[in-house]
C-alpha cells in the first residue's frame, strides 16, 4: 500500500506527516485490499485547513472524503471517520451479497392461499 502526503499553499513538517501517516496505516484493517492512498492538505486558509483523502482498492473501487475544521488534525480525524464509514459499508454490501436467502418460505405464495381460510 502506498501513501501519498502532498500540501497547498504551505508545507508540512516530518511530525506532522509523521502523524497523518501513523493515522492512515490502520485503514487496512477495516478493508485489506487497499492499493494506495492519497491525502491533500490545502494550507490556503490557516484558520481552516482542508483534507481531502482519496483511496483505492482492488476492482477499481476508489473511495474520497474531504473536510474542513479549525484545526489540522481535527479535519484530518474528520476525513478519515467519513472514509471508514464508507469502507465498512462497502465490505458489508460486498460479503453481504453472497448471504442473501429469499424472503418467502417454500410452498407457500399469496395467489394459492384463499382469503377466508
Amino acid at each position: 500500500m502506498q501513501i501519498s502526503i502532498s500540501a497547498r499553499h504551505g508545507q508540512l513538517s516530518d511530525a506532522t506527516r509523521d502523524k497523518i501517516s501513523a493515522k492512515l496505516e490502520k485503514l487496512p484493517r477495516i478493508f485489506e485490499r487497499l492499493t494506495s492512498i492519497s491525502v491533500t492538505v490545502d494550507l490556503e486558509h490557516k484558520d481552516m485547513p482542508t483534507v481531502d483523502l482519496r483511496v483505492s482498492a482492488e476492482h477499481k473501487h476508489d473511495f474520497v472524503a474531504n473536510d474542513q475544521s479549525s484545526d489540522l488534525m481535527a479535519s484530518m480525524d474528520g476525513a478519515l471517520h467519513k472514509l471508514e464509514q464508507q469502507l465498512r459499508k462497502y465490505k458489508q454490501r460486498v460479503q453481504g451479497h453472497h448471504k442473501k436467502t429469499g424472503t418467502r418460505p417454500q410452498g407457500s405464495s399469496p395467489e394459492t392461499e384463499s382469503p377466508g381460510s
